[in-house]
């Protein structure tokens, strides 16, 4: 198939572009002494997921239990749900636990332990538990220094699961746009993870992992000492908004959107694509950046940006595309093909179930596309 059969809006995946990121992860994790356990709630492939890993151990993050199934029946059986469980979502961890799975599921509430210990005792199995430590986002998480993380703690491990160590997540990163920003709150992010573990050691409780994780707190960390593993995601594909960070440029971003110019409105210097809102998502989060890229950044089918042209507006399956001087109707005519590069991948790439892979070198209506890979989707 060439990528002019695709139909559209379609997801296209730059395999070299993201073969270059994934290396770039590896080689980090390797220099801060880490290992890499990288989020699949990007890319929700375990195609990606076992090149993300390279040569390293077989292991992967997760968001939800939909995930977590698809990898293991993918093979990917070393895994962490890093979102606090839900106590009625503990029967179906413990499926997976029982068909040999090595899956540790979150929590940061005393509360939820007390109903991972009776929902372990019911269903024979042992949980194994991270603690999710709060380092200044203020998402999840109890303090480092709360008496809920201790408690927490106290009731895993005297109820005979397993305390398998405690999960943080910087993402208030995101806010950033100066790499030293980004390093000092993943310093602090390391220096809360490593806190809670050391508390929870001292209490004579097996804490064994420590584990930090994002995109910009991973390629900007100063160093990660105390910390066993990093789970970032996004940088796999990068999108607009890693660009504003600082986390790459916009040549790195991998994932596009394809999509046909379906209209033009000479009057108002516009046009329209079938790509809006629930295929690129409503995702703004580039507007607090200083180059604000609307609902995404326009470049032609061979990738080469159109200057100043974003995706200004969405309604459910309409994008509207304008720019400084307009659309530039004479080379995009109705019927051809654009690309939008996204604000954030994870977003953008939700509605999809499979990625048109490409190798990157010309991208145009005639390239082949090399594969399709699938992505799982749900909860």
């Amino acid at each position: 198939m060439l990528i002019k059969d695709l139909p559209t809006p379609h997801l296209l995946l730059d395999r070299r572009k993201m073969e270059r990121n994934l290396a770039r992860m590896r080689d980090r994790a390797a220099e801060l002494g880490v290992r890499l356990r990288p989020h699949g709630k990007t890319a929700k492939s375990a195609e990606v997921v076992r090149r993300a890993v390279g040569d390293g151990p077989l292991a992967v993050t997760v968001s939800t239990l939909r995930e977590a199934r698809y990898f293991a029946d993918e093979g990917i059986r070393d895994i962490v749900h890093a979102v606090c469980i839900a106590p009625n979502r503990l029967a179906e961890a413990a499926g997976l636990l029982r068909e040999g799975v090595d899956l540790a599921i979150t929590t940061d509430s005393p509360a939820v332990a007390a109903e991972i210990v009776r929902a372990g005792g019911e269903l024979g199995v042992r949980f194994a538990v991270m603690l999710e430590v709060d380092v200044g986002e203020h998402r999840g998480g109890a303090a480092p220094e709360s008496d809920e993380l201790l408690a927490a703690a106290r009731i895993l491990h005297d109820g005979g699961m397993e305390v398998r160590g405690v999960l943080a997540h910087a993402g208030h990163t995101y806010g950033c746009t100066e790499p030293e920003a980004v390093a000092a709150i993943a310093e602090a992010e390391r220096a809360g993870a490593v806190a809670a573990a050391g508390r929870i050691r001292a209490a004579g409780i097996l804490c064994r992992e420590v584990s930090v994780g994002s995109t910009p707190g991973a390629l900007f960390a100063r160093h990660l000492e105390g910390v066993t593993e990093f789970r970032p995601g996004v940088y796999m594909f990068m999108d607009l908004f890693q660009a504003g960070v600082g986390c790459c440029g916009l040549d790195d971003v991998a994932l596009t959107v394809l999509s046909t110019v379906i209209n033009h409105r000479p009057a108002q210097g516009t046009a329209h694509i079938d790509a809006g809102a629930l295929a690129l998502s409503k995702d703004r989060s580039t507007a607090t950046q200083p180059h604000d890229r609307g609902f995404g950044l326009v470049t032609d089918v061979h990738g080469l940006p159109h200057p100043g042209l974003t995706v200004e507006a969405v309604h459910q399956e309409h994008g509207r595309l304008a720019g400084p001087g307009g659309v530039p109707f004479t080379v995009m005519p109705i019927g051809s093909r654009v690309r939008v590069l996204p604000n954030h991948v994870c977003m953008t790439a939700a509605m999809y179930e499979r990625y048109a892979v490409v190798d990157g070198t010309e991208l145009g209506d005639d390239q082949p596309v090399e594969t399709f890979w699938d992505r799982v989707n749900g909860w």
